[in-house]
């Protein structure tokens, strides 16, 4: 199996399918890079080189016990952009992984990176603080806290269905999904899964959305009950000039699988554009 190095000397998992032109796959919480089985096949089959990584603590990357911040996973993708050579890559996000893609370029700029995609993204700041009244309350993140750390299966399975909108009128997830989505998350590091929650909830991108000097789309649901579109899609939109910003209509946070066909589609005009 493919593995890159950190700085650090973490072992960081990846695949790299297809030829073209290189499009990178960051993943969400509590997942890891097989999330993206079915933008990578069909990314692949239309002549991009995919590469999908698992961040440090998840799937089958190093789990140390550190590391779990943003300045040091930015720092990370830029250990497998560096590693691989690659130039003009397109940075695809969702959920957390957005943020590394907004630290990254704040970090790191867009040599290598010809075009960025924020999908379902944490980005630009999710936490309720003083001057930021629309954020989710910090109590919301420290009840994930609990429950990882009393039951974390039991709480993954649960917060699995709000995830995927499972039960909502417009989309029945299957139970295999569901079940497949939950051994990825018990891959992962129970320190990295609690870690990751206090970096994506609680990381004030705002400065960072000025680093992206690349055609950017941004692609959130407006039901998403995770990381609701107000506070996230939408004041994206705001801070990144010249984005595009496309709303899906009763879509929850897992587009990735429940609007694969439209996501997959929405990727690739922008990606051939």
């Amino acid at each position: 199996m493919p593995f890159v190095k950190t700085r650090d000397d973490v072992a960081l998992h990846y695949t790299d399918w297809g030829t073209g032109k290189p499009v990178v796959l960051i993943h969400g919480w509590p997942l890891s890079g097989a999330m993206w089985e079915y933008q990578a096949l069909f990314l692949a089959a239309q002549g991009f080189r995919v590469i999908a990584y698992d961040r440090r603590g998840f799937g089958e990357s190093g789990k140390p016990y550190t590391g779990y911040d943003y300045d040091t996973m930015a720092d990370d993708l830029a250990a497998l952009m560096d590693g691989l050579d690659l130039q003009g890559a397109a940075l695809v996000g969702f959920s957390m992984g957005g943020g590394e893609v907004a630290r990254y370029l704040a970090r790191h700029g867009h040599a290598r990176v010809a075009k960025a995609v924020l999908v379902s993204a944490v980005t630009p700041y999710l936490l309720k603080a003083p001057g930021h009244d629309q954020g989710v309350p910090k109590e919301v993140f420290d009840g994930i806290v609990s429950g990882l750390l009393e039951d974390r299966p039991h709480f993954l399975a649960t917060f699995g269905k709000s995830f995927f909108g499972a039960g909502m009128l417009n989309f029945t997830v299957t139970t295999e999904i569901m079940d497949w989505a939950l051994g990825l998350a018990l891959q992962a590091s129970p320190k990295a899964t609690v870690d990751c929650v206090r970096a994506f909830s609680e990381t004030d991108f705002r400065a960072d959305m000025r680093a992206f000097a690349v055609p950017t789309l941004i692609i959130h649901g407006d039901a998403d009950q995770t990381v609701p579109i107000d506070v996230s899609g939408r004041a994206a939109a705001r801070l990144i000039t010249g984005a595009k910003l496309v709303e899906y209509g009763g879509a929850a946070h897992g587009l990735f699988f429940t609007e694969k066909d439209r996501l997959n589609a929405d990727l690739l005009a922008f990606l051939n554009a």
